[in-house]
């Protein structure tokens, strides 16, 4: 190629040589360059805005996962220990815990520590808010020896839900009645 070029500027009839070797001197880039360099920058700008709203997503789906685990964990706990564990959310500080009969249960994993979740002290948790929280009109839901789901008045639960939000985006987890089955939805 380099061959060829240097065959146009030197030109043995000599009626070119002037003009490519002018045209090379006044190097610049083309039309078409600019535009291709233009579909890269969008596609990489396109690639990008997805990423920046996806860790509120991120925390939206890991909250809603730790919340139903939880939920999870205290329905297994009434059964296998035979007694009523309920969970308490507080959704004005963002918060709940796991309590049994004698009050707030130590967490399983930190020791020495209540099962107390904080989602707005957490950086991992804190652009997760606790939109609503309905047990038959109550924040509890109580579990008994059988894993069967109560309100926070110790009656049947006909339906429970609680609703989280981050920036724009929700999801729902329902704990259903009679039989307590746990699910996330968006």
């Amino acid at each position: 190629m380099m061959i060829l070029w240097r065959s146009l500027l030197n030109c043995p009839c000599g009626n070119h040589k002037g003009r490519y070797a002018s045209r090379a001197a006044d190097s610049g880039f083309t039309m078409i360059e600019v535009l291709v360099v233009l579909v890269i920058i969008a596609i990489a700008a396109m690639m990008v805005v997805p990423m920046m709203s996806s860790a509120a997503d991120m925390q939206l789906r890991s909250v809603s996962n730790m919340i139903a685990a939880d939920l999870e964990y205290a329905k297994s706990m009434a059964i296998g220990k035979q007694k009523v564990y309920s969970v308490v959310f507080d959704a004005s500080a963002e918060t709940y815990q796991l309590e049994d009969p004698n009050g707030v249960i130590k967490h399983p994993v930190k020791k020495g520590f209540d099962y107390v979740v904080n989602l707005a002290s957490d950086n991992r948790t804190d652009r997760v808010d606790i939109a609503s929280v309905d047990f038959d009109s109550t924040n509890e839901v109580k579990f008994d020896y059988l894993g069967s789901p109560y309100n926070g008045t110790g009656t049947n639960l006909n339906s429970g839900t609680i609703t989280l939000q981050a920036e724009g985006m929700a999801m729902t987890i329902t704990v259903a009645p009679v039989t307590g089955y746990i699910s996330i939805s968006d």
